[in-house]
């Protein structure tokens, strides 16, 4: 191997070729390539030319060589070893070399990048350029850069620029000073007077710029606000006249009208000014009105005109005759063509709702036209505004409404409109029989998407309604003759059957609405039978038809040999609860039919009031399964949804909410009750590991789906979930759960809550938002507390994105559950509840201490709250 001079001369020519090469040829060899390994080839060659050419400080391709980086950035590809090429640049006094510098800048780096501390220097240089075109390049590049340290440093020679006479210099400068209060809102205040100034000029990009930047001072700043909205109100309605009034001019022209952009600006900054104060926003109810009135809504422009001036009419404190005027707009809104005018006109009336909700229901027709609509999100959102305007006296029409349309539904959409039907219908009942029509309306055309606990709540009220008992399971029966397919109107037929058959039989309770029904002994049987062997049964559904063939062959007892036959079939079931169960009721028609009547008796009525309760707070807590205590309610009368308001009854077994083990069976009152039931000897119950309390009478497992349950709960404990303080008396006791469903596990247990009383405390409050902490302890671990926080939007706008952050010292640890939503109704109208599980390692030496952060959303603009806790109560 020798040195060649002469090749080492080509290849000197090569780098200089490749050097010289313009932007277009690079661009266009790198289009040229048909895969990805021969665009990194191309790549790999344009940056080892650069590289060379930045070793060798080639300055006159070092624009060029810039411009190739920027391309190849954009490309995906590492560029930092051109960084420093960028500062040169900047450095350079020539215009077009500043000009590929600053864009470089831009581009390839960040305001978290240290070397960006380097160009300060040059940027003040910059801005006290004479160039205006150069001062331009400047501030652009502040703008988009500009780090908290760099805004300290320039935001002087920024707000001098502010009031230079060159209007596209103000313009910038409004924009950069946004950027600096942003990074540093303590310069806001430096701002305020130059912000007000840029208000009267007659340039419209100096005057959105300038209105821009008073909308983000109002924003950083309360004192900032109040100054604007002292100085600036009467500039704003002014320009907000002229550009309304004025004539036609080019320009600014947008489908025949001016400037459309400057009247939304005008209209958000307005908005902010007027809200909460009531002399404000009298003086801009004139002006609002006149845009309200006479802006043109068939165009696009002026729809977004008219939108932003509804949005500041509901936003401020307005007359009530200028709010109907911006409800009739968004009444007009849904009767457009366009789909996102009609979705955003139904985001707004959500909004309206808090503030004038008879204005709102004038447009309930048209709302109810949307929810049929072809578009599914058009859909979703009127279902949602339709549940907001119920209320008690149009419940009725509008559940018909619902319900008819359900019928036609497509089926993606099924499973929400029922949700929303079900949840009216319990809410403003005011009749047990509208109640249980309409829900057996529902359970027959969508049964299959009704959750578990609707249905559970239907059969709780048929069982607290003695006079429609009758009445609903010839109802039911007949439903289920149409809707055999409906999981959950077969598992209330199968139910209602089982407890209720001879009624349907013997046609009792007959009210006069209801037409003649002939109904046998054989027909329920073969309802039941079609319900045990239909392809669409699931477990639960065939376990609860076994039980209720096991009833009816107590009741019909020319049945009883026919119902025998279906039970031995499933003696060789494949699913083991079906065999278990097969085999247990066959022994019991079989070998104890003397206390067969006992044992499958009707049930005792459930316990209503207590399940509504129950089911009220499982739903605010947003918890699928509350393992609680036994709630007394003495001296205290529940309103329940169904229109029946009672005094509380004594806990009773409750059979239907299927993940309760919170309420007690009552005892036997006999020793020796059905000692030996299917030839099992239950005598010595200790070697269970469950020993009888001494007097106490147990409950056998009569379909063995139950085990003993040992609780600690004695009737004077109080639940402390709606903020009561829980007394516990612990009394223990061994009890069973009588479990006829089988639906639930059978072990589980009733802990009795003994922890410490800790009271809640309001843990963060200001004008916008208040946070509430409840305290939960176990006393088997003393250093872990659970805090429940519910969060509540004292505020006119809804929040969105919500956001809930704590940080704690080094001695606890944290841990957040998922909250239970993101989305904050206005004013009080709702709540989001979150869990919080901390672990005090210094328990009993350093209290809690906890700091907190809250970032949401209003109208897409992002909030920020933080504050600090130091108010826990003791022993945490």
């Amino acid at each position: 191997m020798y040195y060649d001079p002469f090749r080492r001369g080509e290849e000197d020519e090569e780098e200089e070729e490749e050097r010289r090469k313009k932007m277009r040829d690079m661009i266009r060899a790198i289009r040229a390539c048909k895969t990805a390994a021969e665009e990194r080839a191309v790549v790999r060659k344009e940056c080892a030319a650069i590289r060379s050419a930045i070793s060798e400080n080639d300055q006159d391709y070092r624009h060029r060589n810039i411009a190739k980086l920027m391309f190849i950035h954009m490309l995906g590809y590492p560029t930092h070893f051109g960084q420093m090429e960028c500062l040169k640049l900047i450095a350079s006094a020539g215009f077009p070399e500043k000009r590929i510098g600053y864009l470089g800048l831009m581009l390839l780096l960040d305001e978290r990048q240290e070397v960006l501390m380097l160009v300060t220097n040059s940027l003040k240089q910059d801005l006290n350029h004479t160039n205006q075109y150069i001062v331009g390049l400047a501030l652009c590049a502040l703008g988009n850069i500009c780090s908290a340290e760099m805004a300290s440093d320039l935001a002087p020679e920024v707000e001098r620029l502010l009031l230079n006479k060159d209007p596209n210099i103000k313009k910038k400068a409004a924009l950069c000073s946004i950027r600096i209060i942003r990074k540093v809102p303590d310069l806001a205040e430096n701002f305020l007077s130059p912000a007000a100034s840029l208000l009267k000029e007659k340039h419209h990009g100096v005057l959105i710029a300038g209105i821009q930047l008073c909308t983000d001072l109002c924003k950083v700043s309360a004192d900032a606000n109040k100054h604007l909205r002292k100085n600036c109100t009467e500039g704003l309605i002014r320009i907000l006249k002229d550009v309304s009034n004025s004539s036609y001019a080019p320009e600014y022209d947008i489908a025949g009208i001016t400037d459309p952009f400057l009247h939304i600006r005008v209209l958000r900054l307005m908005r902010m000014l007027g809200q909460g104060d009531a002399d404000t926003s009298e003086y801009m109810n004139d002006i609002l009105a006149q845009i309200a009135s006479k802006t043109e809504s068939n165009k696009n422009a002026g729809n977004a005109i008219l939108y932003e001036c509804v949005e500041t009419i509901m936003g401020i404190e307005a007359t009530s005759g200028l709010r109907v005027l911006a409800i009739n707009i968004l009444g007009r809104f849904l009767s457009n063509r366009d789909n996102n005018i009609r979705y955003v006109a139904l985001n707004m009336l959500m909004k309206a709702i808090a503030v004038d909700s008879q204005a709102v229901q004038r447009h309930r027709t048209t709302i109810l036209e949307c929810v049929k609509d072809s578009d599914a999100s058009i859909r979703k959102r009127a279902l949602e505004l339709v549940f907001l305007l119920v209320n008690d006296t149009n419940a009725k029409p509008l559940t018909k409404e619902l319900i008819d349309y359900l019928e036609v539904s497509d089926q993606d959409f099924k499973g929400d409109l029922t949700a929303k039907i079900c949840s009216i219908i319990e809410k403003f009942s005011q009749e047990k029989k509208w109640y249980i029509d309409q829900m057996l309306k529902v359970l027959s055309l969508a049964g299959s998407y009704v959750k578990d606990d609707v249905w559970h709540a239907l059969i709780v009220a048929i069982s607290n309604a003695p006079d429609l008992q009758g009445y609903s399971v010839r109802s039911l029966y007949k439903a289920f003759q149409t809707s055999f397919e409906q999981v959950s109107l077969v598992r209330v037929v199968v139910w209602c059957i089982g407890e209720y058959g001879e009624m349907l039989v013997g046609n009792v309770g007959v009210l006069e609405v209801e037409e003649p029904l002939t109904v046998t002994e054989s027909d329920t049987v073969d309802v039941l039978e079609a319900c045990l062997t239909g392809h669409s049964a699931d477990i639960t559904t065939r376990s609860m038809s076994l039980i209720a063939l096991l009833k009816l062959s107590s009741r019909f007892p020319p049945t009883s040999e026919r119902i025998k036959e279906i039970i031995t079939v499933h003696k060789g079931s494949i699913v083991l609860e079906l065999q278990q169960r097969a085999i247990e009721f066959n022994s019991i028609i079989q070998r104890h039919d003397n206390i067969k009547s006992s044992l499958v008796e009707r049930m005792p009525v459930l316990d209503e009031s207590a399940y509504m309760v129950k089911k009220a707070n499982s739903s605010q807590e947003n918890i699928v399964a509350v393992k609680s205590s036994q709630m007394s309610l003495a001296g205290t009368s529940v309103t329940l949804p169904n229109g029946v308001a009672k005094p509380p009854a004594a806990p009773l077994v409750d059979l239907l909410d299927l993940s309760s083990d919170d309420t007690l069976v009552p005892t036997s009152t006999s020793k020796d009750f059905l000692h030996d039931l299917l030839g099992i000897d239950l005598t010595n119950s200790s070697s269970s590991g469950i020993a009888p309390s001494g007097g106490t009478d147990i409950l056998m497992d009569l379909l063995s789906i139950g085990t003993p349950v040992q609780s600690d709960i004695s009737p004077e404990t109080v639940s402390s979930n709606q903020g009561f303080a829980p007394t516990t008396k612990p009394t223990p006791t061994t009890v069973q759960v009588l479990d006829l469903l089988d639906v639930l596990p059978s072990n589980g247990s009733v802990a009795g809550d003994q922890s410490p009383l800790y009271p809640s405390i309001t843990a963060f409050q200001s004008s916008t938002l208040k946070i509430m902490f409840s305290f939960k302890k176990h006393p088997e671990k003393p250093q872990v507390t659970e805090i429940h926080a519910t969060f509540m939007n004292l505020s006119s706008d809804a929040y969105t994105d919500f956001v809930f952050q704590a940080a704690v010292p080094k001695f606890i640890q944290l841990h957040l559950d998922p909250a239970s939503s993101n989305h904050l109704l206005a004013n009080s109208n709702g709540t989001i509840t979150q869990t919080v599980t901390v672990t005090n390692s210094q328990h009993g030496q350093k209290p809690l201490a906890m700091r907190i952060r809250m970032v949401y959303k209003v109208d897409n603009q992002e909030k920020l709250e933080q504050g600090q806790i130091n108010n826990f109560p003791p022993g945490l």
